[in-house]
């Protein structure tokens, strides 16, 4: 039998991960959220004293990344950095915005992007990130663009950082949005982007769960 492989692309605070896990969970299989990949580098950056900006002093970095990610028996998704799990070290606001800086470098991209489709050869798996539908697994026929208003992706980040004991600022928050999805959309290498073939979720005004519906319903007709 076929891998089955879904992608599914879309800014920040969309919901992306959320439906991603639902929808792998509905069709038992796994679920990769490859923003977390990002992550780590950027905590890896952050934790080496190189500027996330800096794209001579990630490079040199990048050799020594050992970014790996396995599932344990109920389906969660682990990310390891040199041999350590650091999956709860990832949700901070800092490591947030180093993961977006990282992202434009075409050597992390390239060298994270062959580690997402070797884990799509594996296994079958819903994929997450900003360049699964374009980049990562262009040729599935199964591809979904999840987006949200700014203001709502606020205020879902705001609960989020809540939920782990952190306070936040509604505008800092927002203006944060904002320019990391200008920095996404506007990188010169795999920039966030939706293909015509790419079927658009708005999570704005319906829930996780009509999202994950609406998305079942096209895979369905479509196998």
């Amino acid at each position: 039998m076929d891998k089955l492989r879904i992608a599914i692309d879309g800014p920040a605070g969309a919901g992306k991960s959320t439906v991603a896990k639902y929808v792998a969970s509905s069709l038992g299989i796994h679920h990769l959220d490859t923003g977390s990949m990002y992550r780590a580098f950027g905590l890896f950056a952050l934790e080496s004293g190189v500027d996330p900006t800096d794209a001579a002093g990630l490079a040199a970095l990048l050799p020594n990344a050992n970014i790996e990610v396995t599932f344990d028996d109920e389906g969660a998704q682990h990310v390891w950095l040199n041999g350590v799990d650091r999956t709860a070290d990832l949700r901070t606001e800092a490591v947030s915005i180093a993961s977006s800086a990282v992202s434009l470098l075409p050597a992390v991209r390239d060298k994270l992007a062959a580690l997402q489709r070797a884990v799509g050869e594996k296994y079958s798996i819903v994929m997450d990130g900003r360049d699964i539908t374009t980049n990562v697994l262009p040729d599935t026929p199964y591809k979904f663009f999840v987006t949200a208003s700014v203001e709502e992706r606020a205020r879902r980040r705001i609960r989020q950082l809540r939920r782990l004991g952190q306070e936040a600022d509604f505008a800092q928050v927002k203006a944060d949005i904002i320019a990391r999805d200008r920095q996404d959309s506007d990188r010169a290498y795999m920039p966030l982007r939706r293909t015509e073939d790419t079927m658009l979720i708005d999570t704005t005004k319906i829930s996780v769960r009509e999202a994950v519906e609406r998305i079942l319903e096209v895979i369905s007709k479509k196998e």
